[in-house]
């Protein structure tokens, strides 16, 4: 099985980071290719940052589709792209953020969310309404770090997420921790293990979940919404996007 795990940012030593996470869960026989994109933001941080990783996202999905991948993750903890995604691939889609949301679901009554910047809470906080699980979240929270803060080891990035998880347990009576970020793929068992809790990372649950869904021979659904996009012109710099 060969799955394709794509940052949609463009920071190379996230994706090793992640990719690494990734392949720590995947099962034997399980290849991981993880990428990047060529263009676009070197981190996302809001919406604006968001829309401009799009493109190049779908590329990859695109790119992987046509290599017969069995499965796409993508690993923005927006969920970055993923219904365009979906439009444009047979194989299954996951975000880690909609992965880690069930599964922490699924072990815990109540779960935080702890994510980078302030910014960064309503886009998580309008998945979690769309995904239906907003009910089971106490709170996302902000430990107000830069997305590439986490890659530079002499910042504070560690002492802050520590101390919002230590908040949440305090103040939102919460059972399970999800990590708002790709970029703190590699923190989750040290995390569990100082706040004694489960400690969620979505890159490793999005692997286990596309290979499940691979497994089961599960794809996406191409009826209504992910049908594939209709043929048309696109004018200037995204001429090269036209569905053909």
């Amino acid at each position: 099985m060969r799955i394709l795990v794509v940052n949609p940012n463009t920071t190379a030593s996230m994706t090793a980071r992640i990719g690494a996470a990734a392949r720590a869960v995947a099962a034997s026989g399980t290849e991981i290719a993880a990428v990047n994109p060529a263009m676009g933001p070197a981190s996302i941080e809001g919406y604006y940052d968001e829309a401009f990783a799009i493109p190049g996202l779908l590329e990859e999905i695109a790119r992987g589709e046509a290599e017969g991948v069995d499965g796409h993750v993508i690993a923005c903890f927006d969920d970055t792209g993923l219904e365009a995604a979906r439009t444009i691939a047979r194989a299954p889609v996951v975000g880690i953020g909609e992965a880690a949301f069930h599964m922490a679901s699924l072990i815990a009554g109540r779960f935080t969310v702890v994510t980078t910047l302030d910014r960064s809470v309503p886009a998580i906080e309008h998945n979690l309404m769309k995904y239906g699980l907003d009910r089971r979240c106490a709170r996302v929270r902000a430990a107000e770090v830069p997305v590439l803060a986490l890659e530079d080891a002499t910042s504070d990035a560690r002492r802050r997420i520590d101390e919002t998880i230590a908040d949440a347990k305090r103040e939102d009576r919460a059972e399970a921790i999800v990590l708002g970020c790709a970029g703190m793929a590699d923190l989750a068992a040290t995390l569990s293990a100082a706040h004694g809790l489960p400690v969620v990372d979505g890159v490793s649950c999005a692997v286990k979940l596309v290979e499940g869904l691979a497994t089961l021979g599960l794809r996406t659904s191409k009826t209504h919404g992910y049908q594939p996009p209709r043929p048309k012109a696109y004018s200037g710099v995204l001429d090269r996007f036209a569905p053909s």
